[in-house]
């Protein structure tokens, strides 16, 4: 009870505009430096450059979202054009992912995806590939109508699809040949459009997971759950699914143990690296899921010069 509550207070306060602008000015405090690379492209790299020699890969995200304007939006693309020009130039391996709240969907759909269409024939002279991150319910469709609008045109591009909701089975069969980031979910979602229980949601996540991987398509299995991951190897190996055809993602400062764990074994790992000065909302969903993570919290907020 005490758990639900907690994740409950967690999502409300990741969707505050009041608290999101007060943490800007905080800077990287109660304990989110340990799951947030710094607040600069140069952090976000380093960072990149250490996992690299460990042998994982990485995704960064310069996080932020919901912005309300078009000077927020254009300099948010700017600056994902920087970060993968900044990814070139230093040669590590990473990927972009995106969400495009924060280039404008809410503003202009049209203004927005121009703006995706810069960061993605930006990513396709450097030769990388950009993630769409998935929000909230509210634009889970647009999300997949401009996805499939660009794509078009770039194959360097995908999104990712959350198994709590109700209709994850049917965009992922629409979505075969795509490369697909799979997650449970990290929204607060009415019952009317998504699971509620964990039980059902892991059900759902296997289920997405195994048509995804049997359809041939490219999949990014997005979970620090060693039972969960424990299946798709048994189910890979069972269906002799070539290692190639997917990969491990996990968040940059969780399960570190498991993420070498699985490079040591031929795997291919990639760390999801948040970056930014708009860190309030994505930390906040991330003590929402896991009632532990509030340790991270309380150490920092205890600290005396927070990192």
């Amino acid at each position: 009870m005490l758990a639900a509550v907690s994740k409950y207070i967690f999502l409300y306060a990741s969707q505050s505009k009041g608290l999101n602008k007060a943490a800007k000015k905080w800077g990287l405090r109660f304990g989110a430096s340990q799951v947030v690379a710094g607040d600069t492209i140069d952090s976000a790299v380093k960072k990149a450059q250490e996992l690299n020699k460990k042998g994982l890969i990485c995704t960064m995200d310069h996080l932020g979202e919901f912005v309300s304007s078009r000077e927020e939006a254009i300099e948010a693309t700017e600056y994902n054009v920087r970060t993968l020009e900044a990814i070139a130039k230093a040669g590590v391996n990473s990927n972009l992912s995106v969400k495009m709240t924060q280039l404008g969907l809410d503003i202009d759909r049209n203004f927005c995806v121009r703006n995706m269409r810069q960061i993605l024939e930006t990513a396709k002279q450097h030769n990388n590939f950009v993630r769409i991150d998935m929000e909230d319910y509210a634009h889970c469709q647009i999300t997949l109508d401009i996805l499939r609008e660009l794509r078009q045109t770039y194959d360097n591009v995908g999104t990712v699809i959350q198994a709590y909701l109700f209709r994850a089975n049917q965009d992922v069969e629409e979505l075969k040949g795509t490369s697909l980031r799979l997650v449970k979910g990290a929204y607060k979602e009415y019952p009317e459009v998504a699971y509620q229980e964990k039980e059902y949601i892991d059900v759902n996540y296997m289920r997405i997971i195994e048509a995804h991987l049997l359809s041939g398509s490219y999949t990014a299995i997005a979970s620090h759950d060693y039972h969960i991951i424990a299946k798709v190897k048994e189910f890979a190996q069972k269906h002799h699914i070539p290692r190639d055809q997917f990969e491990f993602q996990m968040l940059y400062g969780f399960r570190t143990d498991i993420q070498l764990s699985l490079v040591q074994e031929g795997y291919k790992m990639r760390v999801y690296i948040p970056f930014g000065n708009d860190w309030f909302g994505y930390f906040m969903r991330r003590l929402a899921e896991r009632p532990q993570n509030v340790a991270f919290a309380l150490k920092g907020l205890f600290s005396k010069k927070p990192k």
